[in-house]
């Protein structure tokens, strides 16, 4: 078979770098900065988006973005796989642009609450992006690809975090949600000039049902997490929320075990990609509740004597610019040791390493240079966990199926996320104290929020290290053993 810069004359796959597979990675590391300034990007301006909405419901300001992730993937996984990635991409942009327009003119949290879970449809574009990666590259390269795809972004975005201070500053929290609506419509245009469309697809039905069925009960079960502190755990309305939520994903776990093209198959998940996606759930969700603790840090003055604090002694922006670099980094070694060593192993060895940067944060929380340390680690993990959990998932799908798998990787990242920033949230409000007449998050609070991420972490090394020796045993074991156990 003869390769060629452009990519494998029989199979049309990239198989080295060429000018088309450069712009094509360009277009799509600039959609993954779309992502960043949609879901991360207003961090900076929490405690002001707060103040504007009289709210201290912390969670559902940062968190319903990537909740909303949550209710897309899967939806957007199935349709990218049977009409095209190019497609479902351009109008997964194309909502996150509406709703990014409906956020920056919300005249109440409710209906901003409402812009950012359209706003949260551009999850989705990162794993579509690395689906399409997957489309049109051959495995080996495509496992650096992917690493730089879902972390090149990270460039901008040191830029772009002292850019976005200095904007909001200037014309308010607002201006942030305009950037991001004008951002997607871009590349919403660059995609459907520059991307071509899958080479696969595979003919299906789209289960709208089971989508409404989980959404709604993801909906009500963190709906309950988030207000259960404030009303009462067994106050009437979050106990509501909580058995319709329930009542919503039990049958659509019994309805999905039952159709012939369910949105999610969870039978046919394996122990390795259940172990994965186990991992990312753990790891990426103590790491999103970590970056949102950190601008509510810098409210609070060491001199204050809470044990803790970071105001006055640097810049807010660095503080988020620091995980940027260690993203940026950790995304493209990981892809480059993937293919050396394996996905599973290099998942492990960075979910050690953010272990270690949660850990830190215990000392970051009142030293400046060492939270822009630990910070740093923190983003090198989830720049190693992003690419190693696509790449791992997408080594366990067929071709046909690399849409809903990828999927499968944001629903878990939007549910740890999701459901640690609740946790965290409801721990801060139990444990707030005041302060010259003001409520502020006590050290006990803030420490026992960061005992909750760091044992997540915890968790996750123990099971990503599990699964590193789950491939291993099975790359050792004969090819004739492992056919029988799979038609055991």
């Amino acid at each position: 078979m003869h390769e060629t810069a452009a990519g494998d004359r029989e199979t049309g796959l990239h198989t080295s770098w060429s000018p088309p597979l450069i712009g094509l990675v360009a277009v799509l590391v600039l959609v993954n900065f779309m992502v960043d300034t949609a879901i991360t990007a207003p961090l900076i301006v929490l405690p002001q988006m707060l103040d504007h909405f009289g709210t201290d419901h912390t969670a559902w300001l940062n968190a319903s973005a990537m909740l909303a992730g949550a209710m897309w993937a899967p939806l957007l996984g199935k349709s990218a796989d049977v009409h095209g990635k190019r497609r479902v991409l351009v109008l997964t942009l194309l909502i996150s642009c509406a709703g990014a327009l409906v956020c920056a003119l919300a005249p109440n949290v409710w209906v901003f609450v409402a812009g950012r879970l359209l706003q949260g449809s551009a999850v989705a574009a990162m794993f579509l992006t690395v689906a399409i990666v997957r489309d049109v590259c051959a495995p080996r390269i495509a496992m650096l690809i992917v690493g730089i795809v879902t972390s090149g972004s990270g460039v901008l975005n040191i830029v772009s975090r002292f850019a976005t201070e200095k904007l909001a500053a200037a014309h308010g929290f607002q201006i942030l949600f305009v950037v991001s609506a004008i951002v997607a419509v871009t590349m919403a245009l660059a995609v459907r000039g520059v991307v071509p469309e899958s080479r696969i697809t595979t003919p299906g039905r789209i289960d709208f049902g089971g989508a409404l069925l989980m959404g709604s009960g993801l909906l009500g079960v963190l709906s309950y997490i988030s207000l259960g502190s404030e009303l009462g755990w067994l106050a009437l309305g979050p106990v509501a929320l909580l058995l319709g939520g329930a009542v919503a994903l039990t049958r659509w776990s019994l309805v999905s075990s039952r159709k012939p093209e369910p949105l999610i198959d969870i039978r046919g998940l394996g122990l390795p990609l259940v172990l994965t996606l186990l991992v990312i759930v753990l790891a990426t969700g103590s790491y999103q509740s970590l970056l949102q603790l950190i601008p509510l840090l810098t409210e609070v003055s060491g001199s204050q004597g809470l044990g803790y604090g970071l105001g006055g002694q640097g810049s807010l922006a660095l503080l988020l610019a620091a995980p940027g670099i260690g993203v940026m980094l950790g995304g493209p070694l990981a892809g480059a040791l993937a293919a050396r060593i394996g996905p599973a192993a290099t998942l492990a060895g960075g979910v050690v390493v953010g272990t270690l940067g949660a850990l830190g944060m215990f000392a970051g929380a009142s030293m400046f240079p060492a939270a822009v340390v630990f910070a740093f680690l923190l983003g090198f993990t989830v720049g190693a966990l992003g690419t190693s959990g696509f790449n791992m998932a997408g080594s366990l799908a067929r071709p046909e199926q690399q849409g809903l798998v990828s999927s499968l990787v944001m629903v878990v990242v939007a549910i740890g996320s999701v459901v640690l920033n609740f946790v965290g949230s409801a721990v801060l409000r139990a444990t707030a104290v005041t302060v010259d007449g003001a409520a502020v998050n006590s050290g006990t609070g803030v420490f026992s929020y960061l005992a909750i991420a760091a044992g997540a972490f915890a968790l996750a090394a123990v099971l990503a290290l599990a699964l590193a020796r789950h491939v291993r045993r099975e790359r050792n074991t004969p090819a004739h053993i492992q056919f029988e156990r799979s038609h055991s």
